[in-house]
């Protein structure tokens, strides 16, 4: 579903200021692959997501999703390909707007619009089964605006809006990291179900070692914009925060 074939991003090149940011990076993952990633500050994660995203241009390399080399396509063509959600709670959704609106956008993301935002009453009914399933009474809020939701209900709904169309990817950008633990928790067991349920092929970026040895198949840590540890299947399954904080310890400054 993704290759990533030795992208390299370098920074102010040819300054005094020059930051490789990425390696020669290589990474594949298969469809369904949930992959947790950590790692310090300016290891490469956050740029990793935005290069893939179309934020960023690569250097060198290429980027293929589902079989189409999308290295040169701007971030507006890959939008239907990809589903992200950020740190910041207010990101992802628009805020004056009301829930039924924000979602009525995200099923018409990579779709012809016109421009009637109204929903029809068989879309409401699909708006209200699946905020229904959040367990947050977010159904009987629809006609609210976004803006007045808290943190926690925000992305749970950022996170139905991102994989209401099943997208190829989807990139959670340490998306629990500005909620409370008991929020947070919420919020990362939705994703798991989401993305378990959907199938959906997803990297998620955590600087919680607890959270990226529960949750998905894979895992890997990043350091100078290269891969240096990485586990799956039932190596990452017998992995303790312990053994991750040992190998993140031993890393170079």
């Amino acid at each position: 579903m993704l290759h990533l074939n030795k992208i390299t991003k370098i920074f102010n090149q040819g300054t005094v200021n020059e930051k490789t940011a990425l390696n020669e990076f290589s990474l594949h993952l298969a469809p369904g692959d949930f992959l947790t990633v950590v790692g310090g500050n300016g290891s490469g994660k956050s740029t990793l997501l935005n290069i893939i995203a179309g934020l960023l241009t690569i250097d060198s390399g290429n980027i293929m999703i589902d079989g189409e080399d999308v290295s040169k396509q701007p971030e507006y063509k890959r939008a239907a390909l990809l589903g992200r959600v950020f740190q910041d709670p207010m990101m992802g959704t628009a805020p004056h707007m009301t829930i039924e609106e924000n979602l009525a956008l995200a099923l018409r993301r990579g779709k012809n619009r016109s421009l009637r935002l109204g929903s029809s009453k068989s879309e409401r009914k699909v708006y209200r089964d699946l905020l229904s399933q959040l367990d947050l009474g977010l159904e009987d809020r629809m006609k609210s605006q976004v803006g007045l939701l808290s943190g926690g209900q925000r992305q749970a709904l950022t996170l139905l809006m991102a994989t209401l169309q099943s997208p190829k990817l989807l990139l959670l950008d340490e998306h629990t990291a500005a909620l409370d633990p008991k929020t947070a928790k919420t919020v990362l067991e939705l994703s798991e179900d989401l993305v378990t349920s959907k199938h959906i092929t997803t990297i998620m970026i955590t600087h919680n070692m607890k959270d990226a040895i529960k949750y998905g198949n894979r895992v890997i840590m990043m350091e100078a914009g290269q891969i240096v540890f990485e586990a799956e299947g039932g190596a990452k399954q017998h992995l303790t925060a312990r053994d991750m904080l040992e190998k993140f310890s031993i890393l170079p400054t």
